[in-house]
């Protein structure tokens, strides 16, 4: 199973805290992950094992969004930060519009990604 993960700049903090309580879940369940690179580097760095792909703004998120639709993803967690603008806020459209077409669960706050993690990684 893998999962893909993104932050913007503002959430990547949380991102990585709400992955630290469900490290050994994680790897009970044999998820993979996979993340933007900016998001990656921090994961890797809070000592998990992580495929990083491109920054969000140099096409990270429409890297994410082909892995959508082709159907290689069991969800999508994106922390989003509502609050600021974003350049490269048509692409981050673009994937929750791919995830909604092609029912991907996508999480945008940790409340709806624990609900979705502790479903997915139930052993």
């Amino acid at each position: 199973m893998k999962i893909a993960l993104i932050a913007h700049d503002g959430k990547k903090a949380d991102m990585v805290h709400f992955l630290s309580g469900f490290k050994e879940r994680l790897h009970a369940a044999d998820v993979d992950l996979v993340a933007t690179g900016t998001t990656g580097s921090h994961i890797q760095k809070a000592g998990f094992e992580v495929e990083r792909l491109l920054s969000g703004p140099y096409g990270g998120d429409a890297q994410i969004a082909a892995m959508a639709a082709q159907k290689e993803l069991a969800m999508v967690v994106f922390f989003r930060d509502p609050l600021d603008k974003h350049p490269h806020e048509p692409d981050v459209q673009m994937l929750m519009r791919i995830c909604d077409v092609h029912n991907i669960p996508l999480a945008t706050n940790p409340a709806s990604a624990e609900l979705m993690f502790k479903a997915l990684t139930q052993t």
